[in-house]
């Protein structure tokens, strides 16, 4: 703005000399020879002082030049390339507006952001996040899931006679399942490549039954109703990162998950068996809150950013470790079962992320879990088969401010196994 004002008042200052010089020759072609005297003698006057204001113009001449040298004004010239907006100075100030070009340049205006070696920030919807904890930061994330699940089931217990007549019982099965799970994360960056991290979960879950046996005078359905709640299956994590990657190559994570059986495990609940041999109920008076196994989980963690999207998923496979000498607790006493070993998961998932803005980004993705068949001393168990779980994702993550952030997910089953709708909250808090 100084300069701009230093230059009006130079131009301006210009102007007024050249009019009283033209003033004075008029005064001097009408005055009379007894005032030609005074007229010559205020031309000189008026002479001296435009020598002075060209002076004064000169010396704001080299002032501009020394300033435009010192801000680098003809560099910047040459490499706006047309682009037109202003250009501001340290201190916020417009200096002047660049104006289009008849050639535009090709040639980028400043330095891209340093590139810091870490993987870019996408909105979480899988477990494992993109960002792994700086060295010596602290990550606390309280959250929740929900889960909601329901599925009809026939069971046919009896013979056949001929295809039309059946000999038995024909029971059929309605069941509704709700699973609330909230939870602490804390994860901890040993290094800037290498986390650790513990899950602890507390599980309340809610069946309802309803049912009918066809075949035994039953004329209405009844309905059973069972809860669970305790603390689940603690998480311990570790993830290192095994590249630097960057603009156009991918980043690689490394994940080893172990998971304890700290919860309530299906073989500890009371199980109703019932009272008649040809029904099985086989319904749950409590519901557990762990899945009963210890798991040990390695994976691997691919992002890609391709500007403006980063295309992320990973693959993991989940080993089971076997039981042995299990029983069922049931209404009739303790049923033996002996040795189990639940069959392995293997899991893949992938997606993309977008950024919307600075603070916000959104992500889609699917997530699918492949579970081997259960064996019961060493054999398949009775009409098990391997089982696939599929899920569509989408994420929203906004960050609040410097330290804390909100993310939520929702997903949605796609196959007959999965939760119908999974939905989640969570909260990371960095310190």
């Amino acid at each position: 703005m100084q300069i701009r004002r230093k230059q009006r008042t130079a131009f301006g200052e210009k102007a007024l000399v050249g009019a009283l010089i033209v003033a004075c020759g008029g005064m001097a072609q009408a005055a009379d020879p007894a005032s030609e005297q005074e007229l010559r003698a205020l031309i000189v006057e008026q002479t001296k002082r435009l020598d002075a204001l060209r002076q004064r113009v000169a010396e704001e001449d080299a002032k501009l030049a020394d300033i435009r040298k010192a801000l680098g004004m003809e560099a910047l010239r040459n490499t706006r390339g047309g682009a037109t907006g202003p250009i501001r100075a340290s201190d916020g100030e417009p200096l002047l507006v660049a104006q289009a070009s008849s050639q535009p340049s090709q040639q980028p205006v400043g330095q891209s952001p340093a590139q810091d070696g870490k993987p870019p920030a996408i909105a979480p919807i899988f477990d494992q996040p993109g960002v792994l904890t700086p060295r010596g930061k602290m990550v606390l994330e309280p959250g929740m899931q929900y889960g909601y699940s329901s599925s009809n089931r026939v069971s046919l217990v009896g013979y056949t006679i001929i295809p039309a007549l059946l000999i038995g019982l024909v029971d059929v099965r309605e069941v509704r399942r709700n699973t609330f799970t909230p939870s602490l994360t804390a994860r901890w960056g040993i290094t800037n490549r290498f986390e650790i991290e513990a899950k602890l979960p507390y599980v309340y879950r809610s069946d309802s039954v309803l049912s009918r046996p066809q075949n035994i005078g039953a004329g209405r359905d009844e309905l059973f109703t069972s809860t669970g709640s305790g603390i689940g299956d603690v998480e311990f994590t570790g993830r290192y990162q095994l590249n630097d990657g960057g603009a156009d190559r991918a980043y690689y994570v490394g994940t080893l998950r172990f998971k304890t059986r700290t919860g309530k495990d299906p073989f500890e609940v009371l199980t109703d068996t019932g009272a008649n041999p040809n029904v099985s109920n086989e319904l749950q008076k409590e519901l557990p809150t762990g899945s009963g196994f210890y798991t040990i989980q390695p994976g691997l963690t691919m992002l890609y950013p391709a500007d403006p999207a980063v295309f992320f998923g990973s693959i993991s496979y989940q080993y089971n470790f076997k039981r042995t000498g299990v029983s069922l607790n049931t209404t009739n006493g303790a049923v033996p079962i002996g040795d189990v070993t639940p069959g392995g998961v293997l899991g893949f998932n992938f997606g993309m992320g977008l950024s919307l803005n600075d603070r916000s980004s959104f992500s889609i993705g699917y997530d699918h879990a492949s579970v081997g068949k259960t064996q019961i001393n060493g054999s398949d168990a009775v009409n098990t088969v391997r089982t696939q779980l599929g899920t569509l994702l989408l994420g929203y993550s906004h960050r609040i401010d410097k330290s804390t952030s909100l993310n939520v997910s929702v997903g949605v089953g796609v196959t007959r196994d999965t939760p119908d709708v999974q939905l989640s909250v969570r909260l990371p808090m960095t310190f």
